[in-house]
């Protein structure tokens, strides 16, 4: 292991002694109760397995074998989530050959962010994370399971059934991946029939034919956003059946996976004092996951996420600790937003398996780890496929498939991970570098204020923009709005940089991996809301972004800087944020939301 590795794990367990010393002790007394069929009151009993099949009922009461709770995030909105409608029906299948019954415990929300992108609904998106934890909790409350399965992909989905299952951390857990659709239209291709419809250069037809090119059918997108950073942190955790994130939804290995869930599932409830989830999610396992994101330049997003998660488990985590990382873990991946390639590409071309085991060879990664496989985390440094209807794994080539895709440790893409925290007298954001070309590191220019993202499409289209500026696009963090991403400000941002001009954006709000080659200073704390410095800046000022040094500054005079009063939202903006698409059903999250850095948590 590396020795700042080792650093900064020995960091995150001394802050989070307390924490995750009494959450642990709350595993230990749930894990020590009577099974809850023999627990509970008959009555309670009787209504758990009303709907059984007799068979099934015998099971349960007479021989106590295992009961799973599964927790579905199943819906036909969602390519993603599609192929789920039939996994109940053969989870149930699996577990009845196995010996043991399968319920479903409950259905969470799963929205699309793809659908509500710069409409009011993306208002919800960040919330619906701790929505899908309580709703997952609320699933599991009937506590009657021996262990839980867990079906979900997207944005906000993994992370909040993650969430809900860490708050029944005594239940032996694994996750479900579906897997990413067939690789569409590129996406170079894609972004450019965009730029083109921004500068009115092609029709509305036209775009819509492009983006339908690229997402046409079931599976996750392709690109490397926030829906698979999920599941490539969620190999890194040991929390899938190894090799099950990118294997697409109807590929032959994909039933065989499922089921080899399922049964390892039961297995692992089997076993004496068998490790929980929330044993299992220690301290390692979240350094693990923040490496593996790091080293594939993964979703901004999950800076805020996993912080949110590593709390859930009694770990304390914050920006810093991913910046001091990012200096010990090498970039191993170019994927699309950073790259061309796409999820699919990267499957060909080694996928998980190749960067974890690099990680772990280099000192990267934890190897002493507990994994719901049995072999523990170099499991995942393997491939899964059927031979002879058999489920089998072999060793990831030593060989990358594609060196414009993904590298190993000693000829990395870049020497730090793709992430960095920038702080100044703003306050501390983040940005993800690994799409940005070293040109563009350093950008110093006078600020553009804009109080939401229509402000500034609509400069755009008023030809308002043409010149060096950096946006300043407050009001957007959690507290006023929800925290929603900003991708439509995406394409007419990369026009004005095409054509020569210096720009960049410094925001409260969340652009995911969308920034692309734009320079973007992201996730910004404390917000406009709560206060934060960024509703001090005017415009005209100066603002200096240095990604190199990791800085963030407005160029005033610090007494000058120091005297300045902050601007507020007016009411008509609250208004205008607060209502509307069940906005108002939120209200209470947005007074409550802990700040980005803090995990834009609601239920503490």
């Amino acid at each position: 292991m590396k020795s700042l590795i080792l650093d900064i794990t020995q960091r995150i367990v001394e802050k989070s002694k307390p924490t995750r010393g009494a959450y642990l002790a709350r595993l230990e007394s749930m894990k020590n109760r009577t099974r809850g069929a023999d627990r509970m009151g008959c009555a309670n009993v009787a209504h758990a397995i009303a709907a059984l099949p007799s068979n099934d009922k015998l099971k349960i009461v007479e021989q106590k074998l295992p009961n799973i709770g599964v927790v579905t995030a199943y819906n036909d909105m969602l390519s993603a989530h599609k192929p789920y409608e039939n996994y109940p029906q053969f989870i149930r299948e699996i577990a009845s050959t196995v010996g043991a019954t399968a319920q479903v415990a409950g259905g969470v929300p799963a929205m699309c962010d793809g659908v509500t992108q710069g409409e009011p609904g993306m208002e919800l998106s960040l919330f619906s994370r701790d929505t899908i934890a309580m709703g997952a909790a609320i699933g599991l409350s009937h506590d009657v399971f021996d262990g839980a399965l867990m079906l979900g992909i997207c944005d906000k989905i993994v992370p909040g059934l993650l969430i809900g299952a860490l708050h029944f951390g005594h239940l032996p857990t694994i996750f479900i991946p579906a897997g990413p659709m067939s690789t569409g239209i590129d996406n170079t291709t894609k972004s450019k029939v965009r730029e083109k419809y921004a500068q009115g250069e092609v029709d509305r037809a036209e775009l819509l034919k492009s983006e339908s090119a690229a997402y046409h059918g079931e599976g996750t997108c392709t690109f490397y956003g926030t829906a698979n950073s999920n599941q490539m942190l969620m190999e890194a955790m040991g929390l899938h059946i190894p090799g099950s994130a990118f294997v697409h939804p109807y590929d032959g290995a994909r039933k065989a996976l499922t089921s080899q869930a399922v049964s390892q599932l039961v297995t692992n409830i089997k076993q004496d004092n068998a490790t929980s989830i929330g044993e299992m999610v220690d301290e390692k396992v979240i350094i693990n996951a923040m490496a593996a994101l790091l080293a594939t330049g993964g979703s901004t997003n999950h800076l805020i996420h996993w912080v949110a998660i590593a709390h859930a488990a009694g770990i304390i985590i914050d920006w810093s600790d991913f910046h001091d990382l990012a200096k010990a873990v090498p970039l191993l991946t170019n994927i699309y937003p950073n790259g061309t390639a796409d999820v699919n590409q990267f499957q060909d071309a080694g996928g998980p398996a190749f960067v974890l085991r690099e990680l772990l060879d280099n000192g990267c990664m934890h190897p002493d780890v507990a994994t719901v496989s049995p072999g523990g985390i170099y499991d995942y440094t393997k491939i899964p496929a059927v031979q002879k209807e058999k489920l089998i794994w072999s060793d990831v080539p030593e060989q990358s498939g594609d060196e414009t895709i993904i590298r190993k440790a000693s000829n990395p893409f870049n020497e730090s991970g793709g992430l960095r925290l920038l702080k100044g007298n703003i306050g501390r954001s983040v940005i993800k570098i690994s799409s940005v070309p070293e040109d563009r590191h350093l950008i110093e220019a006078p600020a553009m204020i804009f109080n939401g993202q229509e402000e500034l499409l609509k400069a755009f289209d008023e030809g308002k923009l043409e010149r060096d500026f950096i946006a300043v696009v407050r009001f957007q963090g959690p507290k006023s709005n929800g925290m929603p991403e900003l991708h439509k400000l995406t394409p007419p941002l990369s026009i004005i940089q095409n054509k020569g001009f210096r720009v960049a954006i410094v925001t409260d709000g969340r652009m995911s991996g969308a920034s692309g080659k734009i320079p973007a200073a992201i996730h910004m704390s404390p917000e406009a809301a709560a206060g934060g410095a960024i509703a001090k800046i005017q415009e005209g000022d100066m603002i200096r972004l240095n990604a190199a040094v990791g800085t963030l500054n407005v160029m005033v005079d610090e007494s000058v800087w120091r005297e300045r009063s902050v601007d507020i939202m007016s009411e008509e903006q609250k208004l205008v944020n607060g209502h509307g698409i069940g906005r108002e059903l939120f209200s209470g999250m947005r007074k409550n939301v802990s700040s980005a850095e803090e995990g834009a948590i609601t239920w503490i």
